[in-house]
């Protein structure tokens, strides 16, 4: 596991988009993850403003490739989850957060961007389904994370299986109340969900988790350097061949061993690259 302190939640995203744009020009990424919520946000940001060498500067920052409209326009995009009973035109639904904040942006074939089915009637089926898409499409290579203040990944919540698959799953009090914000109110937050399993996002080829900001500083030291539990489930991050972490200061601040990762990104013999 990699562990990148970053100023910032703008400077999280630059790092991200470059980390992206590498792997799109080496031929690396034909299947991505795509997560919603705050987090990833700035990434996506920035990862458009990389289109066709366009930018701030006109090019990619930190002799980034730029990123072809053509390489996005065959990209694969799985979305890690959606909201039971939510219709996918309500604006709350995740399926037109991803279509706003993805699919668009970044001008991808929407097609080729999947969301669970969270309306659909045979809930059980629509999670095989998923899963037999993610297969088909040969698998997700990178997968984009948040993680949430229960230590939940996608809406695993505490005491998930970790060789779960994608199925249907009750939400948290405590992530209801995270998501609020979203909707009118706390009532209107759905009570269920269906999320892609730890199982699933752990068959990623490589996971990019992205945290910013003091409220997220106790979940990421649970997850980073805390026991391998299902009472937080991103702990499992840890078992992971290839995870890479990216936090603000504020994030990082509650990491014992914070010295020693700033030690070793100092440092780094093997810099990301291709």
């Amino acid at each position: 596991m990699q562990i990148i302190i970053l100023p910032d939640a703008q400077a999280i995203g630059e790092w991200a988009a470059d980390h992206i744009a590498r792997r799109l020009a080496a031929g690396r990424l034909q299947v991505l993850g795509v997560a919603t919520g705050s987090s990833p946000l700035p990434a996506y940001d920035a990862l458009a403003r990389r289109i066709d060498g366009t930018g701030a500067e006109g090019s990619a920052e930190g002799g980034a490739p730029a990123v072809s409209r053509e390489a996005l326009e065959t990209l694969t995009a799985f979305a890690l989850d959606e909201y039971v009973g939510i219709e996918p035109d309500r604006p709350e639904s995740y399926h037109a957060v991803i279509r706003e904040e993805v699919t668009e942006k970044l001008g991808l074939d929407p097609s080729r961007v999947h969301v669970p089915e969270g309306a659909a009637e045979d809930l059980e089926a629509a999670c095989r389904h998923y899963e037999q898409l993610i297969a088909d499409a040969g698998g997700v290579d990178l997968q984009i994370l948040g993680i949430g203040a229960t230590g939940h990944l996608g809406f695993n919540e505490p005491s998930s299986s970790f060789s779960s698959r994608t199925r249907v799953k009750t939400l948290a009090p405590q992530t209801r109340r995270d998501n609020a914000r979203f909707f009118s109110s706390e009532d209107e937050v759905p009570l269920h969900c269906v999320t892609q399993g730890l199982g699933t996002i752990m068959d990623a080829g490589e996971l990019l988790l992205i945290a910013y900001g003091e409220h997220k500083a106790e979940a990421v030291a649970r997850a980073v350097e805390g026991p391998l539990t299902s009472m937080c489930p991103a702990s499992i991050i840890q078992w992971h061949h290839d995870a890479v972490v990216l936090l603000d200061e504020a994030a990082a601040s509650k990491l014992e061993h914070l010295d020693y990762y700033r030690h070793v990104q100092e440092h780094d013999l093997l810099p990301d690259q291709d």
